[in-house]
């Protein structure tokens, strides 16, 4: 059954307009009245329901009944992703989406070849957000990753209040020696490096804001397979 996620809340059963974004992709189908699809909002629930009315502006639908699906990892884990070169940042949100992370930070180091500020981040972070979205309606997620504003490592670890007993911080290291052990908290931020790694200093002054530094094991994986190689083994734990 197709799903598609609305912008706007979805609060009741009813009939309402698609909004335009939706509106298309069912369009670009085309379903008829009488079709079923599924909508969410990104709030938790996610809604039967079926076209009423298609027409050129404007898709209306009639909302059936809610149901609260269990699709969300039992942790909430922030990635926060020094961003890796040549638009690989797309395949990472894509997966880190599917793989069921609540937020991701992009970041800039002292090795980023990818900097972006201004005009040109919002942007970005506005394409990533859509990336996330698409990929939330392709896997059943109903709460899409979130994709927070683009800041340097720096300003970043500055601004991170004191950790929480109820959350663990991992800095991906490959100069770490203690291997990745399972979670016991149900929060957790991971702190992974660009093309190269972090420098000394940036991995001391990640320490300091509390994260431990862990390793992946004995092979140097990728900027975009380490953070996801994380992801994919707490699904699994």
């Amino acid at each position: 059954m197709p799903r598609f996620y609305v912008d706007t809340p979805l609060t009741g059963a009813g009939e309402l307009a698609l909004p335009p974004s939706a509106a298309r992709h069912v369009q670009v189908l085309r379903l008829q009245p009488g079709d079923a699809l599924t909508l969410f909002d990104g709030s938790g629930p996610e809604w039967q329901a079926e076209v009423t009315a298609m027409g050129r502006s404007e898709v209306r639908v009639k909302l059936l009944a809610a149901v609260q699906p269990q699709r969300e990892l039992g942790r909430q884990v922030t990635l926060a992703v020094v961003m890796p070169a040549n638009d690989r940042m797309d395949f990472v949100v894509e997966k880190a989406t599917e793989l069921g992370a609540a937020v991701l930070q992009p970041l800039m180091s002292e090795r980023s070849v990818l900097r972006l500020t201004g005009d040109r981040a919002d942007k970005k972070r506005a394409h990533w957000q859509g990336v996330a979205i698409a990929a939330a309606e392709q896997c059943g997620r109903t709460v899409p990753l979130q994709v927070a504003p683009v800041q340097t490592l720096a300003a970043w670890l500055a601004a991170l209040p004191p950790a929480m007993p109820d959350e663990w911080r991992g800095l991906l290291s490959p100069r770490a020696a203690e291997p990745l052990a399972p979670l016991v908290q149900p929060r957790a931020v991971f702190l992974s490096g660009p093309e190269g790694g972090l420098s000394e200093a940036e991995e001391d002054a990640a320490r300091a804001r509390g994260f431990a530094a862990v390793s992946l094991g004995p092979r140097v994986l990728r900027a975009d397979t380490a953070p996801l190689a994380v992801l994919s083994w707490i699904a699994l734990t």
